[in-house]
């Protein structure tokens, strides 16, 4: 359908230009308001998004600058912005000027990474004190726009979006992916006649999306459109003449129809040009010259104003108003106080193709000595260059620097490349340019780069540091062996550059752990540390520390608190670097793996606020995975279920195959714990597809041992030992002689044991025992415990057997653990039932019914009311809601919001909404005030986490 709006003439969102936009009328289509208005309406559901696509001077804008304004009306809050071409290179200039208005108590809400990142990009702060990662620019939008829709609906509107800066466009990405509230999204954006826009704007929900192609304006459109803005009426055959050679294009009709009112369209054949940009040209050709360099600063300048104009063209200010003037009144340009702007984009770039290009250069150089931004210097000095001198080659990289300090890693990369472009090519410039090039999102570019870096150098220091950031994109792309090769070379070619030498050692060790090379990278920690002494750099120290105690755990050599202590002690946590690498993360783990785990959620949690705070989703997901596996762990599958639900989300927005594999990993732990077996099991499966693909044994492990775990629950022990025994040698040849890092092992056992393997299990038995001993393990000494419990009885001596599920049930008083420890019961229970101690049998059944039933765990909680039954006992279990339903449901109905009860729980709020949903089925209810009355006159349970 052809769509008819009237030539694009406002530039600014004000209330008086919205009014003139207004009082020029959208001519004749009713139709595509209707669509504008019923976007608009949509938003009481959820957030929107329309994208008006056209040609250029189709009039986008006009219908853009409608919306806008119907939606003040209504009472919207608008955030805007215009980019213009100029502004593509220059860092976060569209983001600015969306948030430039905003409050002071908005920004003063937001966490700190968030508020220091919003800071730097307004330029209220020194990006060399703030240093923010560009994910905290998206997340810290994301915290705006959803608290500003706690008021009522918000319009996040971009005019002209494929002149946005890169910067600004994936922090608004970041945040438009992650909408949940009332928050429409309205862009314009050009297209060719053949080019396919793609899904420029994403939404959570893409059928949210709507796009309307801008058309063409019929013959009375046009001649209304004219009458408009040129005062006059032209002829039938002229119309049809101008409707016919502009095919509709309203801004290129009123270029046509001035030809009529200069005297040069006269007689039977006009003197018109079928191609818009040469009457772009031919129109700008005829500008006097003095007026031609006014408006060649107005277009090279981001940030035009009267002031910058006069500096550029070097006279007085009344001839600078003077010419400005006489270019309003033709047309050209519009003057709002002292800003400039054209009236409509295709001039600036007519006015600037227009120029020759030593005009061109000198008019960049005189700007560049003008007060303008670093980063326009910069660029400007690039663009009126013909060679980088050392002026300009230091300017760029001046302005990279900083670029890079304010999270704009593609301004960065851009920056240099000018530079490489004007003939600095440097290795140390190219190297640095991919490393912004990765960071910005296009590891392709930055691995060419660097490739080229490689073959081109000779062994050194500068091949070195291109071999680690090879190896880190290898770590990107999940290929640890090839990354593992490139930093073994890397170390080769360090020379005497011990800080580069200590950041490749790091990662070395972290690789050489994921590839199961645990003796390996522990040959490396000592030389690691005692080359990190001494540098200076206590991020690096504390780096090389943490991987140090872990490796060192992991191998078996027990944990290493004071060294742990100090790693914590230097870590920054304000400077970003991969979760896997922090020592916060690190300490989690080992408390976690220790038995501390109270204290292992909490610092799981701390971190988690973090990387929510950052936009670190990435970094996230690896997080989160732990955080599952430590509330399974402590019985708190409510929280763990609402955790998995959210990262699996958060994944499908990232789009990239390892954080939904980890995702799907983490969602099938909770799922076989919740007995949901079928989805567990393709969970499982699904993420085992995905790591295979790489060469990290590590992640692989997690997935097998859920494997593993289901079959165990439903007693299908056959499919349990085939799964496990393998990962039980596997661990031995990697270096393992922590027994915690071998959970898999009591479940192998088990299934052993089941299926008559019994020496292997007693092998395994005996390992778990005499490591749990070694370095006072409780987990490994309780579960080992169980195992020989299950042993003694497969060979038929029960009295040792009870003695030993005695001995596990001791060891469980200092383990939290509480499914666990309702599975020891379970095997205590079943032994007293051989030994016709029905009483006793009965009161382990009893109790591991009880807390399987609290926690959730089905499969378990039918098992243990089977041999309840077989002692003549029963029990009454079941709830109607799970307990991450009843978890949310409670919070809910305190009267807390969607987004309280998401930020008490750190996750988001569709994950909030997606549960009371559920609650409100199965509770057959329809209102908060409903659910508040049903959780007040429900049965208070004792759940293992009910003061969190």
């Amino acid at each position: 359908m052809a769509v008819a709006v009237v030539f694009e003439v406002v530039f600014d969102v004000s209330e008086e230009n919205v009014a003139d936009a207004m009082s020029v009328g959208i001519i004749g289509r009713e139709a595509e308001l209707g669509i504008v208005t019923r976007f608009l309406d949509s938003l009481s559901t959820g957030p929107a998004g329309l994208v008006l696509q056209g040609e250029p001077g189709i009039g986008k804008t006009t219908l853009w600058v409608g919306a806008v304004g119907q939606a003040r009306r209504r009472g919207f809050r608008i955030l805007a912005c215009r980019p213009a071409a100029v502004e593509t290179q220059l860092s976060y200039a569209s983001l600015a000027d969306l948030l430039g208005d905003l409050p002071a108590a908005v920004l003063g809400s937001l966490p700190d990474p968030q508020r220091r990142a919003i800071d730097v990009v307004l330029l209220r702060s020194d990006p060399e004190a703030a240093s923010p990662d560009r994910r905290a620019t998206g997340a810290a939008l994301l915290s705006i726009v959803e608290r500003l829709a706690d008021d009522g609906p918000v319009l996040l509107a971009i005019d002209d979006l494929q002149w946005m800066d890169t910067s600004s466009v994936q922090a608004i990405g970041f945040a438009v992916r992650r909408l949940r509230s009332p928050v429409g999204v309205l862009a314009a954006l050009r297209i060719g006649e053949h080019d396919d826009p793609g899904p420029l704007v994403r939404l959570p929900d893409p059928d949210r999306m709507r796009h309307l192609r801008v058309g063409p304006l019929s013959l009375g459109a046009l001649h209304g459109v004219i009458r408009a803005r040129l005062g006059q009426s032209l002829p039938r055959p002229a119309m049809v003449r101008v409707q016919q050679v502009s095919g509709g294009n309203p801004f290129y009709a009123l270029e046509l129809a001035r030809t009529v009112g200069d005297g040069r369209a006269s007689g039977p054949v006009w003197p018109l040009s079928t191609d818009l940009a040469h009457l772009v040209r031919d129109r700008v050709g005829r500008i006097p010259a003095g007026v031609q360099q006014a408006l060649l600063a107005v277009a090279a300048l981001a940030d035009p104003t009267v002031e910058a104009v006069q500096l550029a063209v070097r006279i007085d200010s009344g001839e600078v108003d003077r010419l400005l003037e006489n270019a309003e009144r033709a047309g050209l340009i519009r003057l709002d106080g002292h800003r400039v702007q054209f009236t409509h984009a295709l001039l600036a770039a007519g006015v600037y193709a227009a120029a020759s290009p030593g005009d061109r250069r000198a008019m960049h150089r005189r700007l560049a000595a003008g007060p303008v931004d670093l980063e326009e210097r910069a660029r400007h000095l690039a663009l009126g260059a013909v060679r980088a001198d050392q002026e300009t080659a230091a300017a760029l990289d001046e302005a990279a620097d900083r670029a890079r300090r304010r999270g704009a890693p593609a301004a960065a990369a851009e920056l240099l490349d000018l530079a490489v472009e004007l003939g600095a090519d440097a290795p140390e410039r190219r190297i640095r340019s991919a490393q912004h090039h990765f960071d910005a999102g296009d590891p392709v570019r930055a691995r060419t780069m660097l490739e080229e870096v490689v073959a081109a150098l000779a062994p050194g220091r500068l091949r070195a540091e291109a071999l680690r950031l090879l190896a880190t994109l290898r770590l990107h792309d999940d290929d640890y062996r090839e990354a593992a090769s490139y930093l073994q070379r890397a170390l080769d070619e360090t020379g005497t550059d011990r800080w580069l030498r200590v950041r490749i050692l790091i990662e070395l060790l972290y690789v050489l752990v994921n590839l199961g090379r645990i003796p390996d990278a522990n040959q490396l920690t000592g030389s690691t540390v005692a080359d990190a002494e001494g540098l200076g750099d206590p991020g690096l120290l504390a780096n090389a520390l943490a991987g140090a105690v872990m490796i060192r755990f992991l191998s078996g050599g027990g944990l290493d608190e004071p060294t742990l202590r100090r790693a914590l002690e230097l870590e920054n946590r304000d400077v970003p670097a991969p979760i896997m690498l922090r020592p916060s993360l690190i300490s989690s783990l080992l408390l976690g793996w220790t038995g501390r785990l109270d204290q292992a959620r909490d610092q799981l949690v701390a971190l988690r606020r973090s990387c929510l705070d950052r936009g670190e989703e990435s970094d996230l997901m690896f997080g989160a995975f732990h955080h599952v596996i430590v509330e399974c762990w402590r019985g708190n599958l409510a929280e763990a279920h609402l955790i998995a639900e959210d990262t699996l989300e958060r994944a499908w927005q990232l789009g990239t195959g390892l954080p939904f594999a980890v995702a799907l990993s983490t969602h099938a732990t909770v799922a076989a714990y919740a007995g949901r077996t079928d989805e567990a099991r393709r969970a499982a499966r699904e993420a085992l597809v995905i790591f295979e693909r790489g060469s990290c044994l590590a992640v692989t492990v997690w997935p097998t041992i859920t494997l593993g775990f289901l079959e165990v629950s439903l007693g299908n022990y056959e499919a349990a030992a085939a799964t496990l025994g393998p990962l039980v040698g596997a661990a031995t040849a990697m270096g393992y002689g922590e027994p915690t890092a071998a959970p898999f092992a009591p479940d192998a056992a088990e299934a052993l044991i089941a299926v008559g393997r019994l020496d292997e299990a007693a092998a395994l038995v005996e390992q778990l025992e005499r490591n749990g001993r070694r370095l006072d393990r409780a987990w490994a000494l309780a579960l080992g415990a169980r195992c020989r419990s299950l042993l003694l009885a497969a060979r038929g001596d029960l009295d040792a057997a009870s003695d030993a599920a005695e001995r596990s049930l001791a060891e469980h008083e200092r383990l939290p653990m509480p499914f666990e420890r309702a599975r020891t019961q379970l095997v205590l229970g079943r032994i007293q039932r051989r030994r016709r101690l029905k009483r006793a049998a009965a009161t382990a059944l009893q109790d591991a019914v009880r807390v399987f039933d609290e926690l959730g765990t089905p499969l378990w909680a039918a098992r243990a009311r089977a041999d309840l039954e077989r002692v003549g006992a029963g029990h009454s279990g079941g709830t109607e809601l799970t307990p991450s339903e009843r978890r949310v449901a409670e919070l809910a109905a305190t009267g807390m919001t969607n987004r309280d009860v998401a930020a008490a729980l750190f996750i988001s709020a569709k994950t909030v909404e997606a549960n009371l949903a559920r609650v409100y089925r199965k509770l057959s209810i329809r209102s908060r005030a409903e659910l508040g009355h049903r959780m007040a006159a429900a049965p208070h349970r004792e759940t293992p986490d009910s003061s969190r």
